[in-house]
C-alpha cells in the first residue's frame, strides 16, 4: 500500500462524506442547524452554527492534499466560518500535508492542539481477508421507512442531544440513495440496536457514521456492520475504503471502533490531531 495514495484516499474519502452530508440535508434542517459548506484550498470547510454538540460538527477537512496549506487559505477558512456565524473550526489535517510546517502555520493564527484521531484505509486492489465476525444480531440494509429509528440509534449511540434538530437531519439519509447506503443491526424483537452508513463514489468508500446502543454493545454489531459494508464497497467496484475514529489514550485506553478496525483487516494511516480555532 502506497503511504501517500492511501493518505489521499483516507482524507479526501472523509471529506467527501461530510459535504454530501451537508448538501443532502433538507431546507428544514438547513435552517435548524444552520449549515453551510465551501470548498477551500482542496479541502472542505463545513459549518454548523447551531451545533447543539458544542462543537463537533465544525470541521475544515483535507486540507494539504490537493493544495499546499498556507495563510491566505488560513484567513479563507476563518472568512468562511465568520460569514456563515460559527463559533470557530477544527482543522482536521494529515501528518503528510504539504507543507510539512503546517503545524506551525495553524498554531501562527491561533489554532490550538487538541484531541487525536486515527485513520484506517483499506486497498481493496490489494484484496482484503476479512473475517468471519460472529454476531447474533441480524445486520440488513434499511429503507426510508426506519428513518426514525436510524436516528435514534445514531445520536443515542454516540450521545447527542435527541431533544435538537439532529435527530430530524439523520433520520433523511435511508432516502438518500445515490451512493449513499445505511443499514442496521437488529435483535430477535426487531429492535435496531445498532447503525452505520457507506459511501461509495467511484474509487472512494467511505465508512462513515456507526454507533451502537449502550445496552447491547459487545455483541458484534460494529464489526459485523462494518465487514458488511466493506463487502458492498468491494461490490460497487471501490478500490480504497477509508474510515477513521478517535485514539487510544491514558484517559481513554479502550476504543472499541478501533480495535474494531484492526480486527477486520483495515490498515492503521496514521494518528491526526485535531486544531481548534475559535471565532473569538
Amino acid at each position: 500500500m502506497d503511504a501517500h495514495e492511501a493518505m489521499r484516499a483516507a482524507e479526501l474519502g472523509e471529506a467527501m462524506y461530510m459535504r454530501e452530508m451537508w448538501a443532502r440535508a433538507d431546507v428544514t434542517s438547513r435552517r435548524a442547524l444552520g449549515l453551510a459548506a465551501e470548498d477551500v484550498g482542496g479541502g472542505c470547510v463545513l459549518v454548523m452554527a447551531e451545533d447543539p454538540t458544542g462543537g463537533f460538527w465544525n470541521r475544515t477537512i483535507g486540507m494539504g492534499i490537493t493544495e499546499p496549506l498556507s495563510h491566505d487559505v488560513v484567513a479563507r477558512v476563518h472568512a468562511v466560518v465568520r460569514r456563515h456565524g460559527g463559533q470557530g473550526t477544527v482543522f482536521q489535517v494529515a501528518p503528510g500535508a504539504d507543507p510539512d510546517w503546517w503545524e506551525d502555520l495553524l498554531a501562527s493564527t491561533g489554532a490550538q492542539p487538541g484531541i487525536w484521531w486515527t485513520k484506517f484505509a483499506g486497498d481493496l486492489s490489494e484484496g482484503l481477508a476479512l473475517p468471519d465476525v460472529g454476531t447474533d444480531l441480524a445486520i440488513r440494509p434499511l429503507e426510508a421507512r426506519h428513518g426514525e429509528e436510524f436516528a435514534h440509534v445514531m445520536c443515542t449511540g454516540f450521545s447527542m442531544p435527541t431533544d435538537s434538530p439532529l435527530p430530524a437531519w439523520f433520520a433523511q439519509l435511508p432516502s438518500w440513495g445515490d451512493g449513499f447506503s445505511t443499514y442496521g443491526a437488529f435483535d430477535d424483537d426487531g429492535t435496531m440496536v445498532a447503525s452505520a452508513v457507506l459511501l461509495v463514489r467511484g474509487e472512494l468508500a467511505s465508512l462513515c457514521g456507526a454507533a451502537t446502543l449502550p445496552s447491547h454493545r459487545g455483541r458484534g454489531a460494529q464489526s459485523g456492520l462494518m465487514v458488511r459494508r466493506i463487502r458492498d464497497a468491494e461490490a460497487a467496484g471501490a478500490r480504497w475504503v477509508v474510515t477513521e475514529t478517535g485514539s487510544e489514550t491514558e484517559a481513554n485506553p479502550h476504543n472499541a471502533s478501533l480495535r474494531n478496525m484492526r480486527r477486520v483487516g483495515l490498515t492503521e494511516l496514521y494518528q491526526r490531531r485535531n486544531h481548534v480555532w475559535f471565532a473569538g
